[in-house]
């Protein structure tokens, strides 16, 4: 008997996003196929899966212990999310009996599916950082009598969704800050910053408004300046470290000496970023949006507004109620006067006053009849834009007088201004 020869091992999995990524949360299936292709008959002993979730952590610091020893300290942390084991060919393996529980493939392609539940539990958001990672994969493996396994390995990607639409995300986010410049006894005016954004919470690809005042009462010119960071925090053997990235930013007009320079909504793009970890005890990712100013030859005056990377986007009726109250809060904020819009002009509305009165005596009439109050709501609806009645001296419902003797009683005149 000639043996075959594996000469293909692989892993599927059933469920792909738009672009063909395996993408899953926690709580949910996790299902696909190992194929196998062989050449002829081969002896397979298992067929074996394990599923893992981990996070990990490791970095190395150098340090001095005297004048000529120095040694290097490895830092190391993991967290383990995901631990699933599955047998898809034959029984678990024994050592002293390698021939009992053979199974032969034949030539040709063969299939295998598997599937396990990710765990209903704050999962890490699959990430890769400089000093850490939170990786997910499914790892295969095809063992055979008197020979090396065959193994293969496919990473899927873990998403722990962060909902936007939430009070916390949605609210608006400001700061003010103020610096005088000094060189040596002579102290400039001072520069000054406000800058507001509308809400803390936002996804990749959208854009964020800042809303700014910058005043430069000193005698340098200044540039304000905006750049989104995110920084990645390791954490190992009760030690952290720490790494800002500049994720995107954008530059205001060179400010003179007395001058001031308004953001009404200047717009920065969010390119496509990892979403924030705020969930897992070893790494942490996070974001602010840095508006500052940029002073030459001295410290910039900087204001630091947080923000959190989610995954859900902002839902359609939210985003017209915060774009209204953020419009509204934002030109009160900044100081800045809001034109109404004009009423229209009484000449535009065609209504004669003819018209006018015959709706009031309309109304009137239906109130005495008690006629169906159907064609009162009506004339509610066609009175609610009609003109003011036309100014004149004389009262055209004055009041009934009474007369008692000699005397007259009449309406006492309120009126403030006689």
């Amino acid at each position: 008997m000639v043996l075959g020869k594996v000469r293909a091992l692989a892993i599927y999995f059933d469920c792909l996003n738009e672009n063909n990524l395996p993408v899953f949360s926690g709580g949910e299936l996790v299902s696909g196929r190992v194929v196998v292709e062989v050449t002829g008959d081969v002896r397979v002993k298992s067929l074996d899966i394990t599923a893992k979730g981990v996070a990990k952590v490791r970095w190395t610091e150098s340090r001095n212990a005297g004048a000529n020893t120095a040694y290097s300290q490895n830092y190391t942390e993991e967290v383990e999310y995901l631990h699933h084991y599955d047998t898809l060919i034959g029984e678990e393996r024994d050592e002293d009996c390698p021939e009992e529980g053979l199974t032969v493939l034949h030539a040709g392609l063969h299939e295998f599916a598997f599937s396990f539940n990710l765990p209903q539990m704050a999962l890490a958001t699959s990430f890769e950082g400089k000093h850490g990672s939170v990786r997910y994969w499914v790892k295969a493996e095809l063992h055979r009598p008197w020979l090396l396994p065959v193994k293969v390995k496919k990473e899927f990607i873990v998403f722990e969704h962060i909902d936007i639409n939430t009070p916390l995300l949605l609210a608006p986010q400001a700061g003010t800050k103020e610096k005088t410049l000094c060189c040596w006894f002579c102290a400039s005016g001072p520069i000054s910053l406000s800058a507001k954004i509308e809400r803390k919470g936002y996804t990749p690809g959208e854009s964020i408004q800042i809303f700014a005042e910058v005043e430069n009462c000193s005698s340098r010119v200044v540039v304000p300046k905006a750049a989104l960071y995110q920084t990645q925090t390791f954490f190992a053997k009760g030690k952290g470290k720490q790494i800002q990235q500049l994720v995107s930013n954008l530059r205001g007009d060179p400010l003179p000496q007395g001058k001031s320079q308004s953001w009404e909504g200047k717009l920065l793009k969010i390119p496509p970023v990892s979403p924030s970890i705020l969930d897992c005890p070893i790494i942490r990712v996070e974001y602010a949006l840095m508006v500052y100013v940029d002073v030459p030859g001295g410290l910039n005056l900087s204001l630091s507004l947080p923000l959190v990377i989610g995954t859900i986007p902002l839902h359609a009726s939210t985003t017209r109620t915060s774009s209204i109250s953020s419009n509204c809060s934002t030109l009160s904020w900044l100081g800045l006067t809001e034109r109404p819009e004009a009423p229209p002009s009484y000449s535009d509305l065609a209504i004669s006053e003819s018209h006018r009165r015959d709706c009031l005596q309309g109304c009137d009439r239906s109130d005495g009849e008690g006629e169906d109050q159907g064609s009162l709501l009506t004339y509610i609806t066609e009175f609610r834009y009609l003109p003011p009645p036309l100014y004149s001296e004389v009262d055209p419902y004055p009041d009934p007088v009474e007369v008692c003797g000699a005397t007259d009683v009449r309406r006492p005149d309120t009126c403030p201004s006689r």
